[in-house]
């Protein structure tokens, strides 16, 4: 593993003549975008996708922003009260900060992506790219629909899409015209599945970068977002669940994707592990003095460190989440990977110590998944944290799609296409490798639940949208459970000693947003905030049950 990834990741470089975010539905025109003075060389062209890679790890982005919406699920607490608690209460107005930000942060990468492919394609024409142009190219096609796919999902339905326009399309150049809303969230996968498409046809495989540029994208990362795409598409065209299983045995058979042999690989701080056989799409991390990637680990440390450090204390699971992991047995590998509990032993800066929360709102759990880099002897000087504690990253391969995610996927796919055999198999495949008893039968969609919950808790893989997918689900138990959990307020465990491992606790609610609205369907999609519906001047139509 290079220092250059690091450097990516940190640096994020302004280019006159690209529209920002705050722009990106304004009704004044900014003139042509030019290309003829840029990508007159390899080093423009990724100097250009460097800042898209930048921005959207950072704390607006996969930092910190995009993780409070899980509020809105059962198994996290904020660990603070917030200005927003709409985020957790289902009473969403569209204004809220974290909203905001990913959607104006999201969209700048979206239109960046735009500003590179039609540069990119417009020197095509005249002249051959180069190796570097051409995998540039490939790239930006890539984050394109990777930025689309998180913005289409969470604010599109079988109703009306999101705005998307490709620069590319313009046959006089893109005029900075006011991206026109698609007609149904599934036009929007549609035009994902395209850029992936088109990403795939010039993107290496992983294995052809050099060490130096492991962390860029590649063809299996395409495949898996495409599986993605489909699974989520099936929440209103359930014919897609076979494109799904299509695109998972593509990443086994062709690209050799698979589960890790062990549970710890996964959120090794030791950079051997960094690209396994489940790696398909993560924000690669450091620590020492220069930092990079996602600040999340740092974000879900205990306030202050125990004065050791200074974590942010934020994120901390709930015991709904515990008691679910606790179903597959006391001490098991994927509770306690997972889950910090109060005298739980854990290494932290060389020291061992037992779990206890003193600060901020009670929840008496803590994240763990990301830890072992705090772990380490003199993590700060050896490299593994990093020494800014405002900016507190830490080596690790973050994942945001592994091959255990686009596999649950398939396991519904065939429970929704009626094979509970191969679901099965799917489902004990992950159980055996989190060192899981298999099913002791032919896996159910509530056994689905289960695993999707458990495996993936505390991810990015988005468990708040998967409660809503199964929401709309035809299946009676995923809907059943959904709501369940959907209408339920997070219990937490109250010391009597905060800082007292051996101390006793009560279960009570957690204290904070308790007045959560009943989830209703509609909820499925955030709505967009008003802004952005003034600058479409009538071009947008905002989602339905919100105000206009």
């Amino acid at each position: 593993m290079k220092k250059t990834i690091y450097s990516i990741i940190v640096l994020l470089i302004g280019l006159a003549g690209l529209t920002g975010c705050e722009d990106f539905l304004d009704v004044q025109s900014k003139g042509a975008n030019t290309v003829d003075q840029y990508f007159q060389n390899d080093y423009q062209a990724q100097e250009a996708l460097d800042g898209i890679y930048a921005y959207y790890h950072q704390e607006g982005g996969f930092g910190r922003e995009f993780f409070w919406e899980q509020g809105g699920a059962n198994d996290v607490v904020w660990g603070k009260s917030r200005s927003y608690p709409s985020l957790a209460t289902f009473k969403y107005t569209g204004e809220e900060g974290p909203l905001t930000d990913v959607f104006e942060r999201f969209e700048y990468c979206i239109q960046r992506a735009n500003w590179i492919i039609d540069g990119l394609l417009e020197k095509e024409e005249t002249q051959q790219l180069t190796k570097i142009e051409n995998r540039s190219l490939g790239e930006a096609y890539f984050l394109r629909g990777f930025m689309h796919f998180y913005i289409a999902y969470r604010y599109g339905t079988g109703e009306q899409g999101v705005p998307f326009t490709r620069w590319e399309d313009y046959p006089d150049g893109y005029d900075n015209s006011i991206p026109e809303q698609q007609a149904t969230v599934m036009e929007n996968y549609k035009l994902i599945v395209e850029d992936m498409d088109n990403a795939i046809k010039r993107l290496p495989r992983f294995e052809e970068y050099d060490a130096a540029n492991r962390g860029r994208a590649h063809q299996a990362a395409a495949v898996g977002y495409k599986a993605k795409v489909y699974a989520y598409w099936a929440a209103w065209d359930k014919s897609k669940w076979q494109q799904v299983i299509e695109m998972v045995n593509e990443l086994e058979t062709k690209y050799g994707r698979g589960l890790a042999d062990t549970y710890n690989e996964l959120f090794s701080s030791d950079f051997e592990d960094f690209w396994g056989r489940e790696y398909i799409w993560t924000i690669p991390s450091n620590g020492g003095s220069q930092g990079g990637g996602t600040e999340f680990p740092g974000v879900v440390l205990e306030n202050k460190g125990w004065g050791v450090y200074n974590g942010w204390g934020q994120n901390k699971p709930s015991l709904d989440i515990y008691e679910e992991l606790l179903k597959d047995g006391v001490g098991n590998i994927r509770l306690t990977r997972s889950i910090l509990e109060y005298g739980q032993k854990f290494m932290f800066f060389g020291e061992e110590r037992r779990f206890y929360g003193a600060s901020d709102l009670e929840s008496g759990f803590q994240i763990n998944k990301y830890m072992d880099p705090f772990g380490k002897k003199d993590p700060i000087e050896n490299g593994f944290v990093h020494s800014n504690g405002n900016f507190p990253t830490a080596r690790i391969n973050f994942p945001l799609l592994r091959f255990a995610d686009v596999l649950l996927l398939r396991a519904e796919a065939y429970l929704m296409t009626g094979n509970a055999a191969k679901a099965t198999q799917d489902i004990n495949r992950v159980r055996v490798r989190s060192e899981l008893a298999p099913l002791a039968g032919t896996a159910t969609t509530a056994d689905l639940y289960h695993e999707r919950r458990c495996e993936l808790a505390f991810e990015f893989s988005d468990h708040l949208y998967d409660l809503k997918r199964w929401h709309l689900s035809g299946d009676a138990t995923l809907k059943s459970l959904a709501e369940k959990e959907l209408n339920s307020h997070p219990r937490v465990r109250v010391y009597e000693e905060r800082d007292n491992p051996d101390s006793p606790f009560t279960v009570q609610p957690y204290e904070d947003y308790r007045d959560r609205a009943t989830y209703q369907d509609h909820m499925i999609a955030f709505p967009y905030p008003s802004y952005v519906i003034t600058k479409s001047n009538g071009k947008l139509k905002q989602n339905k049950g919100y105000a206009q």
